[in-house]
């Protein structure tokens, strides 16, 4: 028997007559959005809306002894002339360009391979994307083992190989062996490297998802009309890709460009100030030298160049949520204009890059142009054997070059890993005397027993874990509750504040610390857990409600709707029919606002500074006394550190994937 469709209910469809005077002007349903997005709206006006206001109006004071006055426009004035600030913003446009582009090219190429391959496709992307979850501190110190003259491998495996003798050679390196972090020259190019390395993961992912976004139909007219592969690459997969490749490379530019715990992990800026960005010289002044007023402005007089990305990038991600919003930001120009603007960027960062680095750009261009020219290599000889109908050995060819590419990928991921595993199991004298160095001979426990031994390494796990779990909990809690109401409530404002939601998620890290370690000074949280649990959701929350807002839409009001009709309140419908059903979204959620909380540096390294209440990554820098850099005991603390989120990972992977999937694309 069929069940009957139930009738509209007053909440869901209720006539204009029957709407009070404050629900005409303020939307059906506002009281109960108030309730919802209360506690959401708060944290953002508390903790990242005021404290860009509160940075503003501090970056206008100068600190006098024990007093504060207010000097009007003369931070900013001062900068003018600073040369410690033009060599950060220069340092930031050249790491955040170099990055970029190699991570664009090397995730384009990974992820066309990974595309094509038939079988083992998800292990493959499973063991790519390590790099990009281990946290940011094993990152760190792993290659900054492996960058080590003396004990370090890079140098030991580039000269056995021949490689490193060879790179002096052709001009790469100055002299052999190389000196990683420092040398003036190579600093900057090492950690544009490491970054590359934890980014590609990202490109590969994202464009693979878009790879298989685009209709194999047109692919199938491509060749009919006797296109070639190049051809097809150029006319069908570029434009396939080009909205998802605008989108990854603005949200991952506002990323690089405000990057602090990398950099400072690895190197602090040195040797000098050869990397040392922007936000590290707005850290110095405002923490290191306790002017705040300076540090405030450094990060405020770059938020023009932040907020150009990011209203680009908020229109790109807008683009398909409504009618006539797929032109936006283009309709001006004509399409001679948009198919120049790709290559009138081009140039321009070209010449930048050549002006700002003079003495990178020619080697960057020589490693791209290799990694390139092999690929159209490949392309072109496999092109001709399939034309002249020898298909087995254009098989043979796409399948021994795509191999060795599969296999010099996986070794630039693995390696480090790898590396980082084999020192925390070895003993310190074979790290000291440099025997057995790629398989500890015998294995050992000797980092990880002293490690616990005379350190507060198991203060900093159980500090992490506390931080983690209550701030996620916050931001879950009021991300589900908000995102609710941006899906399913009518009230006005709702799309003001959806894109307030996306704006404050890319607002940088760079801009809140200072006025958030002002307040946090201010009500005496510092040096403490809370000011931890506090902040943290300014980077979590923003992502979480709008990914949840799309997650919510992809669920049947219907379902609600016969709630409701059977007696239930709205409030009783989110709980026991659209949380359930939002397990994914609210899992996958979970997931990322854990592993930031698990990975954050830079608020815990500017609001903590006693050793009881460290987290993991803080506590394992404070590890590295001048000099003295403990190799096992950071590998042992590494593995220890990356064990978890490798494993939250691998066990929420479907749930992270369904809930990106419904909820980020979506929205």
């Amino acid at each position: 028997m069929l069940r009957p469709r139930p009738s509209p209910t007053p909440s869901a469809a209720a006539p204009a007559s029957s709407l009070s005077g404050l629900q005409r002007m303020l939307g059906r349903d506002w009281r109960l959005a108030t309730a919802f997005l209360a506690p959401a709206g708060l944290l953002i006006a508390a903790l990242i809306l005021f404290p860009i206001v509160s940075s503003i109006v501090t970056s206008t004071t100068e600190r006098h002894g024990a007093d504060t006055v207010f000097v009007g426009l003369d931070n900013y004035t001062a900068l003018v002339d600073d040369p410690v600030f033009h060599t950060g913003v220069l340092n930031s446009f050249v790491f955040t360009a170099y990055a970029e582009i190699f991570k664009v090219t090397l995730g384009l190429i990974a992820a066309l391979m990974l595309h094509h391959m038939r079988k083992g496709r998800a292990v493959i992307a499973g063991i790519i994307l390590l790099p990009w979850v281990v946290p940011t501190v094993v990152t760190a110190f792993t290659w900054r083992s492996l960058f080590d003259p003396i004990f370090g491998s890079v140098n030991v495996v580039l000269t056995d190989s021949g490689i490193g003798p060879m790179l002096a050679a052709i001009g790469l390196v100055d002299s052999w062996p190389a000196e990683w972090l420092s040398d003036p020259a190579l600093a900057m190019p090492a950690v544009i490297l490491v970054n590359v390395w934890k980014g590609i993961p990202f490109f590969t992912v994202t464009f693979l998802a878009g790879l298989k976004a685009i209709d194999s139909t047109l692919y199938e007219a491509a060749m009919v009309d006797g296109a070639t592969p190049w051809q097809r690459f150029r006319h069908v997969t570029l434009p396939g890709l080009r909205h998802v490749m605008i989108v990854t490379v603005l949200l991952s530019s506002i990323w690089t460009f405000n990057n602090f715990d990398l950099i400072w992990l690895m190197t602090q800026g040195g040797p000098g100030d050869a990397t040392a960005p922007y936000v590290m010289v707005a850290y110095s002044k405002a923490i290191q030298q306790l002017q705040e007023g300076a540090g405030a402005a450094v990060t405020l007089v770059m938020l023009p160049i932040i907020g150009i990305l990011v209203v680009i990038l908020v229109r790109m991600m807008r683009r398909s949520d409504g009618p006539g919003t797929a032109d936006l930001g283009r309709s001006r120009l004509t399409p001679a204009q948009r198919k120049a603007m790709p290559w009138v960027v081009v140039a321009v960062s070209t010449l930048l890059l050549i002006w700002a680095s003079p003495h990178i750009v020619w080697k960057a261009a020589l490693v791209l142009g290799v990694f390139v020219l092999l690929a159209a290599v490949i392309g072109r000889v496999v092109s001709t054997l399939a034309a002249r109908g020898n298909s087995v050995a254009a098989r043979l060819v796409n399948g021994v070059g795509s191999g060795v590419a599969l296999v010099g990928l996986l070794g630039f991921v693995l390696a480090p890993l790898y590396w980082m595993t084999v020192t925390a199991f070895k003993s310190d004298a074979q790290i000291v005397m440099r025997t057995d160095d790629l398989w500890p001979t015998p294995w050992s426990t000797e980092q990880f027993t002293n490690l616990f031994s005379g350190r507060a390494f198991g203060t900093w796990y159980v500090n992490t874990v506390l931080v983690a779990v209550a701030s996620t909990l916050i931001a879950l809690v009021c991300a589900a509750l908000a995102g609710y109401a941006l899906a399913r409530l009518k009230f006005r404002g709702s799309e003001s504040f959806t894109v307030t939601i996306l704006l404050t998620y890319v607002m940088p890290g760079a801009l809140l610390f200072i006025p958030l370690y002002q307040m946090m000074s201010g009500v005496r949280l510092n040096d403490s857990l809370w000011s931890l649990v506090i902040t943290y959701p300014t980077f979590t929350l923003p992502f979480a409600t709008w990914l949840l807002v799309g997650y919510f839409k992809s669920i049947p009001a219907d379902l609600e709707e016969s709630a409701l009709v059977d007696g239930c309140t709205r409030f009783g419908a989110f709980v026991r029919i659209v949380l359930p059903l939002a397990k994914p979204g609210l899992l996958a959620v979970a997931l990322f606002t854990l592993t930031n909380a698990w990975n954050e540096f830079l608020f815990a390294f500017v609001f903590i500074t006693r050793d009881d209440y460290k987290t993991l990554p803080v506590g394992m820098q404070s590890m590295i006394f001048g000099d003295v850099v403990p190799q096992g005991q950071l590998a042992a603390a590494s593995l220890l550190i990356s064990i978890p989120v490798v494993l939250m990972y691998a066990f929420g992977q479907r749930f992270l994937t369904e809930g990106l999937t419904a909820g980020a694309v979506k929205g």
